[in-house]
């Protein structure tokens, strides 16, 4: 019985633990610092910065001299010189040689210099990219959590009307048991309120994709039991709409990194061409050279009476001492014609500089296209909003004297249908504008320089 009372009690426990952890209702703030965390591609952003600083390394490698030691083992089988006598021999010869080989640039044209300030270039390059990408993906995500907003409150409204439909049929059903009403009246309110259930479903299915939706963009696996919080947000009026068009523009030039971007890699296209144009220079080089080698072959020695004799080979590390050689000096390299490479690298690189200069003029164009568009969607998006709580308000009257009529038997049951249909299009279209307005706000917000996160 203990036994039993220990299950349980664990049981119990580990079910609060697991109801606690299914409650946890996400902030926009943390949707959107888990998302920088745990996006696809802003971690593919990160292995590209990787790369660039992997790239600042070799650049900066082509400054630091070449090191390279050899080491050789041969054997010679058959009629063969002797090394050490330089007599024909028909014997097997070994022969074992080191080598030490160092070389550094001394000029290449500037190459090297130019490679370096190019690779640090790209670094800023990917680390403007970066921040793209992570706007981008907070952008994403202040869609996604207000679109989630709007489809609860959405259903909220549904499940409003189907709840006021089924008080109209019990309504209607006192009215015809009363005889006050036909039945047909009753009928059209049992078709009403089976419209607002499926109205309640697709509501309810419409909350759960869209939940899917940022649960995915959070890279969340259980986005079944995952929630935000219901957090109010109201339409208040932004300083950054009291800006005009062309302040916001300029504003976003100073800041947004699209042009930042696109500058960076014109000034990485304009170091391509240095690179390239480094290739019609001369090149020095300068090089040293180690070398020793050791053999099994016989030796010639003359004894104190001038006799030769032969004897076996001398100590390896001996021989090593006694052949070794040093070598070393300068290569000067004038390229005078390599097929017109370096020619054709040069006007590759000239077409990639223009290239890189178009698409500046091309950023430019579309980010003031793309701050006027939003301006102008959020004042047209505010003034929606007005509209529709102005309709609502007028919709709400309509509804509440509809009901008046219905009740002392003035208005049928299909024309109060009308009404109430009409006043719950009323009531989304002030939840879908509302919530379109601020998401536009926040648009304009964020090219004038204020982040997601401050919002």
């Amino acid at each position: 019985m203990k036994n039993l009372n220990y299950i349980a009690t664990i049981v119990f426990l580990l079910s609060g633990l697991s109801s606690h952890a299914q409650e946890k209702k996400w902030t926009l703030r943390e949707c959107v610092e888990h998302a920088l965390k745990n996006n696809i591609t802003i971690q593919q952003t990160e292995l590209d910065a990787q790369l660039s600083a992997i790239d600042k390394k070799d650049a900066f490698g082509n400054f630091l001299p070449s090191v390279n030691a050899s080491a050789s083992h041969n054997w010679n089988v058959g009629l063969n010189f002797n090394p050490i006598t330089n007599l024909a021999e028909t014997q097997t010869f070994q022969n074992t040689g080191v080598g030490l080989n160092v070389g550094v640039d001394i000029y290449k044209g500037l190459q090297n210099q130019n490679r370096l300030s190019r690779s640090r270039l790209a670094i800023i390059a990917a680390q403007y990219q970066m921040s793209k990408i992570k706007d981008d993906v907070s952008l994403n995500v202040a869609n996604a959590f207000l679109q989630i907003l709007f489809n609860k409150e959405n259903l909220k409204v549904q499940k409003e009307q189907l709840s006021n439909n089924q008080k109209q049929e019990q309504r209607s059903q006192e009215l015809v048991n009363a005889g006050s009403v036909p039945r047909g009246d009753l009928f059209d309110m049992k078709a009403t309120v089976a419209t607002s259930q499926q109205a309640v479903v697709t509501a309810e299915n419409t909350l759960l994709i869209s939940k899917l939706s940022l649960a995915q963009l959070l890279q969340l696996e259980d986005f079944q039991n995952f929630d935000i919080a219901d957090d109010s947000y109201e339409v208040t009026e932004s300083q950054t709409m009291l800006q005009t068009p062309n302040s916001i523009f300029e504003k976003a030039r100073e800041q947004r990194v699209e042009l930042k971007i696109a500058r960076t890699n014109l000034e990485i296209a304009e170091k391509d061409i240095k690179i390239a144009k480094g290739g019609f220079q001369p090149t020095l080089q300068g090089y040293y050279s180690f070398s020793a080698r050791a053999t099994n072959a016989d030796r010639v020695v003359t004894d104190a009476f001038g006799n030769l004799t032969l004897r076996g080979p001398a100590p390896i590390f001996d021989q090593f001492s006694d052949s070794k050689g040093h070598s070393f000096g300068v290569q000067l390299n004038i390229p005078i014609l390599n097929g017109f490479s370096v020619r054709n690298n040069v006007e590759r690189s000239k077409v990639a500089l223009e290239r890189s200069k178009i698409n500046f003029k091309q950023q430019e164009l579309d980010l003031e296209r793309n701050v006027f568009t939003a301006f102008t969607d959020a004042k047209g998006a505010l003034n929606a909003y007005e509209s529709a709580v102005v309709a609502l308000e007028a919709r709400t009257e309509a509804y509440n004297y509809a009901k008046e009529r219905f009740a002392v038997g003035l208005m049928n049951a299909f024309d109060l249908n009308q009404s109430q249909t009409l006043f719950a299009n009323a009531q989304s279209d002030v939840l879908r504008t509302k919530y379109d307005y601020i998401f536009r706000v926040k648009v304009v917000e964020f090219y004038f320089g204020i982040p997601i996160m401050e919002q």
